[in-house]
């Protein structure tokens, strides 16, 4: 994808956090972009923690993921 310049309104806090990344020598742009980065995978992760969730308290789905197991176990080769 083709690298896009945007322009960003910084609060207190961001400009403090921004500040904090780019301590190290990092410079603004990359700081930022690893920051999207990581909120996008934050919140993958916090989508993917909530389906689960969901497929747990899915009684029928446990009841039907039990079975579909046992059916495997019964079709697996001894030895």
């Amino acid at each position: 994808m083709k690298e896009r310049a945007i322009s960003v309104r910084l609060d207190g806090d961001a400009q403090a956090a921004l500040q904090l990344l780019t301590s190290g020598g990092r410079s603004r742009s990359a700081a930022i972009r690893e920051a999207l980065v990581e909120a996008a995978r934050r919140r993958d992760r916090t989508v993917l923690a909530s389906e689960a969730a969901a497929v747990a308290r899915d009684e029928a789905d446990r009841k039907e993921m039990a079975e579909v197991a046992a059916l495997m176990e019964s079709l697996r080769a001894e030895g």
